[in-house]
């Protein structure tokens, strides 16, 4: 009994002492943090470094940020290092470390920025960064730099464009339904911190901080499709699409995802004209009886001259939508219907209607502008008056760049050709009125702005 009692009595010390032994040690280690975290938050690199080293071999699992700040500090140190081998495996470590201990935090971002500095630094063979960047892609694109974006899709493409096109597609249409659910997320968000600054509401530190990262985020995500165009742009003509439909079409007649990517690139190729698009509009429509697919049928039904058809159809659509993002993606597609034949005057209306079912559209306002600037010589008698609708179609691309940063970079295109064609000084002086001047737009445009020149 006495035995047992002795057994028991130093097994609690046993445990009591390990509990006080890892209780110093989780002290210790929320010191050294805080010592590493302040010197370098003061950039006082080679004085952080010994205590993050304590933390990467004695504290694995305290925080991330060991392994968020360690990165910076590490490739500080492989910038700086005469031994770049040495240098290049503590960044490895870093990176390693990181994904095993926190598997879940960020790990595409993880791999995109490892891939990052094996490019930079030219330490990696083309293979091993495809194999890192294949495995970012595959949990989530929308963490990947645009960059990384671009190599691995070209990777892709390099690797099966002559035996695989369709993985290509896939691919492509993967990054952008990912990079689209991005940008949406990202819209609602700008929205909600723009209404605040309009309604002249102040926005505190962390919402400016906010409003900053979704912009600059919005943009770059923005630039994805077309630079991924630029890469597929040999593979995706009516030429190469029509025969690959084709082959599989009976395979996936009933395949709802099939169908809605094939009939979405041969409309945006501009391969309508082939009676293959009618057939793979008409099965996605009975495999997926959904807004989306009304909307191709309504095309479909526009090509054959069903103008009412194609109207009711489109109203099917729109109708069925709950989502108020998709709803003003319909009311463009109206807004466009109605430029094509000629009413301008309806087409801008409808743009307005999907403006206020998504405040956030900037594709809408651009519509806009283009419509304005389409009308320069049916608004004006004179080059003054003529000039000045550049003006009208300048705010709205201006407006479009504000409230959606994902198109900034056309927009800033359409606001140089529009500033260009402003009238300019000696216009406004001969028109006898002065810059700054309030100036109404004639014609159906009918809209108030500011008189301004071109600068010249």
């Amino acid at each position: 009994m006495k035995k047992q009692i002795t057994l028991l009595t130093n097994l609690f010390l046993f445990l009591g002492a390990l509990a006080l032994n890892a209780q110093v040690a989780q002290q210790e280690c929320n010191i050294k943090y805080n010592l590493f975290k302040g010197d370098y938050q003061s950039k006082k690199y080679d004085d952080a470094y010994p205590n993050w080293m304590f933390l990467m071999d004695n504290c694995k699992t305290l925080s991330i940020n060991v392994y968020k700040l360690g990165d910076k500090l590490a490739q500080v140190r492989f910038k700086n290092a005469e031994n770049k081998t040495e240098a290049a495996a503590l960044v490895k470590r870093v990176y390693l470390q990181r994904l095993e201990n926190f598997p879940t935090k960020d790990p595409a971002k993880a791999h995109s920025n490892y891939a990052s500095f094996l490019i930079k630094n030219k330490l990696g063979s083309d293979q091993e960064v495809f194999e890192i960047l294949q495995l970012a892609y595959s949990i989530d694109p929308t963490r990947m730099s645009v960059k990384n974006i671009y190599r691995y899709f070209q990777g892709i493409t390099d690797t099966y464009k002559d035996t695989n096109p369709q993985k290509v597609f896939d691919t492509y249409d993967d990054v952008l339904e990912s990079v689209g659910e991005k940008l949406a997320d990202y819209a609602k968000k700008l929205k909600a911190l723009n209404d605040k600054i309009e309604a002249g509401q102040e926005l505190d530190k962390r919402e400016s901080k906010n409003l900053r990262a979704y912009t600059i985020n919005s943009e770059a995500l923005g630039q994805v499709e077309s630079g991924l165009d630029q890469i597929i742009i040999v593979l995706s003509t009516c030429d190469r699409l029509i025969p690959l439909y084709e082959r599989d079409f009976e395979e996936n007649k009933s395949n709802s995802k099939w169908l809605r990517r094939a009939v979405s690139r041969m409309f945006n190729k501009e391969c309508t004209d082939d009676p293959l698009f009618e057939k793979i509009a008409i099965a996605y429509a009975e495999a997926s009886p959904s807004a989306d697919a009304y909307s191709f049928v309504a095309g479909v039904l526009e090509k054959k001259d069903d103008i009412s058809g194609a109207q009711e159809m489109r109203i099917k659509a729109f109708d069925l939508e709950t989502d108020p993002l998709k709803k003003a993606n319909f009311k463009l597609k109206f807004a466009q219907s109605a430029k094509k034949k000629g009413q301008k005057s309806k087409a801008r209306q409808l743009a307005r209607e999907a403006i206020a079912l998504n405040p956030n559209m900037g594709r809408a306002y651009l519509f806009i502008a283009s419509l304005y600037a389409s009308s320069v010589n049916a608004c004006g008698t004179n080059e003054f008056e003529k000039r000045m609708t550049y003006v009208a179609a300048y705010n709205k691309a201006v407006r479009a760049s504000k409230v959606d940063p994902s198109i900034s970079s056309v927009a800033r295109k359409f606001t140089r050709n529009y500033k260009a064609n402003f009238p300019s000084k000696k216009v406004i002086f001969t028109e006898g009125v002065n810059e700054g001047a309030t100036f109404n737009v004639k014609c159906w445009i009918n809209e108030s702005v500011k008189i301004t020149s071109s600068g010249k």
